[in-house]
């Protein structure tokens, strides 16, 4: 019994020596992540890259000292989580559903071939040429299908250039991409627990069997957003508006996308998904869009350590092999946009469409970065560490690269058509 005692005694300094820790380690790295964004952006380098390098030096420095408790490595898990529930929610309430479906009859043929040739370039480089076993490479192949408007769009506004038929065209095609992304993640979570079970029936079987309960659970889900955004949400903002002053009300539907996303959680999905159907419930409103602005600071404060979260989960033992299938994978991500959005872009906009709306359809990096990480969670099975760090290295390379290429492109094609 004295041993007992000793050990919770020592339990209990430990977690006070921890929490001070943490503490000075989020200060460190909130401040590191505001000076990067700054200066990243005055050279076009999006800020998530700093934000990887920094998660991914913490790392190196917990391997050599040993500093991170499982206390401070759940606190950090926490943080991210955070972070994927607020970049979700933003881009669903950045996501203009009702242009979106105005827009469907153009972009449907760009969106379906973009998803389809992408995803299918990712899961046959993968599985067959590089013999990734099936659960990971369907993980690879649903990463590669988003898109990361937010890497291109900004040399797009650069050049003045968004408002264009071409700019509309991308972004309209860009949030199809994420909310397709979105789902076949979420299909992937029901799916792939059978899959690894070992089931000896097919896997169009398994897939079948499996999204039955899924599209139930779906389907109520739906159901419950689709009531709330019609008879519930527009007066529920009102009344916020009403009874207090800014950014308090953009709180409270921050607090109400909190509820919908543990919703989402409790019914099986993942609280990132139901963040994201969240912000789409509220983006139809124009009035709590006006009020995204004050949404920013709590954005600002808590992303930065999804993507810092996502550099403390790469392994360093297994850079070397990541960087390798990263190398081959990074061909396939690159073709795999050109062609599955430059060619059907080609009969919509003509030569000039198409190559911008290709190039731009490249990076890889919120979505996709979701897809791998909440991968990774399930076990090595899902998301081996050698896969996750080859898709952080292609996301990295694809947001570095594609703005510099871009910028230039633009100014040529812009310059053509003028």
């Amino acid at each position: 019994m004295p041993g007992i005692g000793f050990n919770a005694s020592v339990a209990m300094i430990e977690s006070v020596h921890t929490l001070p820790l943490v503490i000075l380690l989020m200060g460190i790295g909130l401040t590191l992540a505001i000076l990067i964004k700054t200066l990243l952006a005055k050279i076009s380098i999006p800020a998530l890259i700093g934000y990887l390098t920094l998660g991914f030096l913490l790392k190196l420095a917990d391997v050599e000292w040993n500093f991170l408790s499982t206390e401070a490595t759940e606190i950090f898990e926490f943080l991210a989580e955070l972070g994927i529930i607020s970049l979700l929610f933003r881009v669903g309430l950045e996501s203009d559903l009702l242009g979106l479906i105005r827009q469907l009859p153009k972009a449907c043929g760009i969106f379906i071939g973009n998803v389809l040739i992408s995803g299918c370039f990712g899961f046959v480089t993968a599985y067959f040429f590089l013999k990734i076993a099936l659960i990971p490479s369907l993980f690879i192949a649903t990463a590669f299908t988003a898109t990361s408007v937010g890497v291109s769009v900004s040399i797009w506004r650069e050049k003045n250039a968004i408002r264009t038929a071409n700019g509309e065209i991308l972004l309209d095609v860009a949030e199809l991409d994420d909310i397709a992304s979105v789902i076949l993640m979420s299909l992937l979570f029901a799916v792939a627990p059978s899959l690894h079970n070992g089931w000896t029936i097919s896997l169009f079987s398994t897939i079948l069997l499996t999204s039955k309960i899924f599209f139930l659970k779906s389907i109520f889900f739906g159901a419950l957003c689709l009531l709330f955004s019609r008879y519930v949400e527009r007066n529920l903002t009102k009344f916020f508006s009403k009874i207090e002053k800014p950014p308090d009300p953009m709180l409270e539907v921050v607090g109400v996308g909190f509820i919908i996303a543990a919703l989402a959680g409790l019914l099986g999905f993942s609280v990132a998904i139901g963040a994201f159907f969240a912000g789409l419930l509220f983006s139809r409103d124009p009035e709590a869009v006006k009020m995204d602005a004050s949404f920013g600071a709590l954005y600002e404060l808590f992303t930065p350590f999804f993507f810092i979260g996502i550099g403390l989960n790469i392994d360093p033992r297994a850079l070397n092999t990541g960087l390798a299938i990263g190398s081959i994978l990074l061909i396939a991500a690159v073709f795999g946009k050109l062609i599955g959005a430059g060619i059907p872009a080609f009969f919509a906009t003509g030569w000039t469409g198409a190559t911008l709306i290709g190039f731009s359809m490249i990076p890889r990096a919120e979505i996709s970065m979701i897809v791998m990480q909440r991968g990774l969670i399930l076990g090595d099975w899902a998301v081996p560490p050698d896969v996750f760090a080859a898709m952080v290295f292609i996301s990295a390379t694809t947001s570095i690269i594609v703005p510099i290429v871009l910028h230039s492109l633009l100014g040529k094609l812009l310059l053509q058509e003028e």
